[in-house]
């Protein structure tokens, strides 16, 4: 199975719809197969006071408030209807992580068939309940949560209605960017371990190497923020990646899903014709009379491996040449 790969555009469009589809297009290039991006209300996600993440501080105009700066990163339905018109056309898949009820109601209105739940909502009961329900595939994000409350989220979504063979869970870190020393990358083989279920990562580090990592280590979806322009105002420009980057990442995923093969031992197709050339044959390493006996004094191993394999050898040693061998002739 091919390596789902998410080009998280998040609110990196800052509120504009002509970014939103330059998001698009940098993600179609890429080779991504889906693009991402978050619906919500400000007045449903956030109290009026609620101080921004630290990370946010940096990146932001510190005057305002939280609710303030997800306000103006909003998008109306008529925003999503043209996302979605504009993603099928360019043949990607349009995704959105709805941050509140009426956000999860709006994209199943869309028609959406995936469900990307959000790191900050995996121990929100209503809202996996609402999720579950929907019985559509779901996408479960694990930064901050331990595997108990990993745990309590999937009884949830299951309870109430969501298949766990549609379910996948992304290990994640929510600190923007993720210092490498808190990746914990293990972590993904530990819950695809203890819940039998599809695994993948969602990546907030710095760099796209930990992202070819996972895939390596089997993940199965790979979530990326990338941006436009790192430098941009905006909580989520500065960690996220570049087009370039993005599209090196994708090419590399595709390579390593290439190289990781089928897992049988066997030669492959392209080595098979260096087998002669590289391995040994038993051969004269001085002239052999006929009816001399063979010993490691007179016969030795080298190439091309055109004739008996060295594997013969205890079989050969002590028996009786039937002809005359020049140095360096098979037997």
């Amino acid at each position: 199975m091919s390596v789902f790969v998410i080009a998280e555009a998040g609110v990196n469009h800052n509120g504009s719809i002509e970014l939103a589809f330059k998001l698009i297009d940098a993600a179609v290039n890429s080779g991504a197969d889906a693009v991402k991006f978050q619906t919500f209300k400000a007045e449903n996600l956030v109290a009026k006071n609620t101080q921004k993440a630290e990370y946010q501080k940096q990146t932001t105009n510190l005057s305002e408030s939280q609710f303030h700066m997800l306000k103006k990163l909003e998008l109306d339905i008529n925003v999503h209807k043209k996302l979605i018109e504009y993603c099928k056309k360019n043949d990607i898949v349009f995704l959105s992580s709805p941050f509140d009820h009426e956000s999860i109601d709006l994209l199943n209105e869309l028609e959406l068939q995936i469900f990307k739940i959000p790191s900050g909502e995996i121990t929100n009961l209503p809202y996996l309940r609402r999720i579950g329900s929907l019985r559509k595939e779901v996408i479960l994000s694990t930064g901050m949560s331990t595997l108990k409350e990993i745990e309590e989220a999937l009884i949830i979504l299951t309870s109430a209605g969501t298949l766990k063979e549609n379910i996948t869970i992304l290990h994640a870190n929510t600190m923007y960017p993720t210092p490498m020393e808190d990746v914990n990358l293990r972590a993904m083989q530990t819950i695809q371990d203890k819940f039998d279920i599809r695994v993948g990562y969602s990546d907030h580090t710095l760099g796209i190497e930990v992202d070819i990592a996972a895939v390596a280590m089997g993940a199965t979806i790979i979530e990326k923020h990338f941006t436009l322009d790192k430098t941009m105002d905006g909580p989520d420009h500065k960690s996220s990646i570049s087009p370039d980057e993005l599209k090196a990442m994708v090419s590399a995923i595709r390579n390593i899903e290439k190289a990781l093969g089928s897992s049988i031992k066997k030669p492959s197709k392209s080595e098979k014709p260096n087998i002669i050339m590289a391995r040994k044959s038993i051969v004269a390493s001085k002239f052999i009379k006929k009816g001399e006996l063979l010993t490691d004094k007179n016969i030795t191993t080298k190439r091309p491996g055109t004739g008996i394999s060295p594997m013969e050898w205890d079989s050969i040693v002590d028996k009786v040449a039937k002809q005359n061998y020049q140095l360096d002739d098979l037997l």
